[in-house]
């Protein structure tokens, strides 16, 4: 009876897919088998299927190396900056004309607004996700006037506010 693996890399992996299409097993048949080994640590289907053909032309690193010239990523310092100062200058503007104004991509538009400088779209317009110091000291005014007036005036104060 075979003994699911706990720990696996993915170069470990790679060579199991390489060393069963080596020996003719179809990726389907490669990824059924593999599933069985490594449970949800096995990687997806559609990888088997990418490895098989990179082996099919001839590769034979286990290492994953991304394409020449291809950038890692557009989220910068410069541009997350950059994204901010547009957001500052038109709080209605959009991912896809963020992405338009800077030359990146609407996913990276969308990484950064949301990931990085923590903004969410309500009534169209970007807004920080968290309180800033300001908004935090006129929430507590507003509460502190509040609990002075019930204190003042009991249960007219209160009479007032549920029945407008």
């Amino acid at each position: 009876m075979a003994v699911p693996l706990q720990q696996c890399t993915k170069q470990e992996q790679r060579s199991v897919v390489r060393f069963l299409f080596s020996e003719g097993v179809k990726p389907i048949e490669i990824h059924r088998r593999m599933r069985i080994q490594y449970g949800d640590r096995c990687m997806s289907h559609t990888q088997v299927y990418e490895w098989t053909e990179k082996f099919k032309n001839d590769v034979t690193s286990m290492e994953y190396s991304p394409c020449p010239g291809a950038a890692f990523t557009a989220v910068t310092e410069d541009n997350i900056s950059a994204v901010e100062n547009v957001i500052g200058e038109n709080r209605r503007v959009t991912v896809k004309e963020v992405a338009s104004l800077l030359d990146i991509s609407v996913g990276s538009a969308h990484h950064v607004i949301h990931e990085e400088l923590k903004f969410r779209k309500v009534c169209a317009r970007w807004v920080p996700k968290r309180l800033t110091p300001e908004m935090k000291e006129r929430h507590v005014n507003a509460c502190q006037e509040l609990l002075r007036q019930y204190e003042a005036d009991g249960e007219a104060f209160l009479q007032c506010i549920v029945w407008g």
